[in-house]
């Protein structure tokens, strides 16, 4: 794997930026068909709470992830099956997902003091991650020799949750030269750049940035909480729990935000795209799905 040093962690809202390896990637491939998702009617839309009570009965997709790398000693979802569901009431679709996690990660890369200075701790926190097609030849693995774009949809336990939000953002998956992207090497021996960044507007979140050299506690938080999120940054709400070894998460948006940067999930049309789970992980180090079919055909 060929990686170039990039601006990877400010583009995906605080990531850390991948180390530098000398092996090659070799991503894992789900060998099954596009797996439909069905999008039902909601007589009532759901309160965003990590609860599915208001939810009707069935409903429910299993949808396999695994490494989304061989070999990735770094990953710790491994493979497990994700519940997934979609629904739309009004204007608005609404997805809930529910997967194993043996602890609820919700601490996002302290500052720790270590007798002179503050230092960034390695903690991250749990992920969840929803892709759509937005255009070009898509395909669900990020190493491929295609080129397209994603609307993706990154929900975090210790960063966007607290404000009730998922980070909306778009990645390109590209093998023509980008700046500000990471390189890998893919499986044919092209390069591969990924560039991520989040939707336009106010972040909902932001990097704390103390005096290092200044005592004020021995452990400071990571990130700070912004008062105003707006924008296409801030379309997907959000909100997540953590019950009885498994997180329970709903997030929806708008069908059609009116924003460039948003995939338009349209009535009676089918979208494609993926799901990823991160147990304390970031970048490749995540579990993905094959490609999921999210079905709006019942809906008129």
């Amino acid at each position: 794997m060929r990686i170039q040093a990039t601006l990877l962690g400010a583009l995906l809202a605080g990531l850390p930026p991948l180390a530098t390896a000398t092996e090659k990637l070799v991503p894992a491939r789900l060998d099954a068909p596009a797996l439909a998702v069905p999008v039902a009617v909601l007589a009532a839309a759901p309160t965003l709470d990590g609860s599915f009570a208001d939810w009707p009965d069935g409903g429910w997709v299993a949808v396999p992830v695994v490494p989304a790398v061989e070999n990735d000693s770094q990953n710790r979802a491994g493979r497990l099956d994700v519940q997934l569901r979609a629904g739309v009431h009004g204007d608005r679709v609404y997805l809930a997902a529910r997967w194993p996690d043996p602890r609820a990660d919700t601490e996002f890369k302290p500052w720790e003091w270590d007798g002179t200075r503050y230092r960034r701790g390695k903690q991250v926190d749990d992920m969840f991650a929803v892709r759509f097609d937005l255009d070009g030849d898509y395909d669900s693995c990020m190493l491929s020799d295609r080129d397209y774009r994603v609307d993706a949809w990154l929900w975090s336990a210790g960063r966007s949750d607290p404000a009730g939000y998922a980070d909306d953002t778009w990645q390109l998956i590209t093998t023509r030269f980008q700046e500000q992207a990471a390189e890998y090497e893919g499986p044919s021996g092209k390069t591969v750049y990924i560039k991520k960044s989040r939707d336009d507007g106010e972040p909902i979140y932001e990097n704390t940035r103390p005096d290092r050299n200044k005592f004020a506690g021995d452990r400071l938080p990571g990130i700070e909480q912004l008062p105003s999120p707006a924008g296409s940054v801030a379309d997907v709400s959000a909100k997540g729990a953590w019950v009885d070894g498994h997180w329970q998460l709903e997030l929806s948006r708008k069908l059609d935000t009116g924003h460039a940067d948003d995939a338009v999930l349209a009535k009676g049309k089918q979208r494609r795209g993926a799901i990823g789970v991160f147990e304390r992980g970031s970048a490749e180090h995540k579990s993905v799905s094959g490609e999921l079919l999210f079905d709006f055909g019942a809906l008129r």
